[in-house]
């Protein structure tokens, strides 16, 4: 299955370029959903699944990280 990272904003932050990010969380392709199950605004920002585990996707949401491992093959 492929994914990618997800924006999350502080509670009433649109998404823009230069908008602080609160959380990444790790989403499905195309999908809004986060693995956790938190909504993500369409049109925040994203990160390809390589990020993961990186500085750039820091802070990242452990629920989805969790997750996430569990799909992966050899965990």
């Amino acid at each position: 299955m492929e994914h990618e990272i997800r924006a999350e904003y502080e509670e009433g932050l649109l998404p823009h370029e230069d908008t602080p990010v609160k959380l990444w969380h790790m989403t499905r392709i195309g999908s809004t959903t986060a693995m956790c199950g938190r909504d993500l605004a369409p049109a925040a920002a994203t990160q390809t699944a390589e990020a993961w585990g990186t500085p750039k996707a820091e802070p990242f949401c452990f629920l989805c990280g969790a997750q996430y491992l569990r799909e992966q093959p050899g965990h």
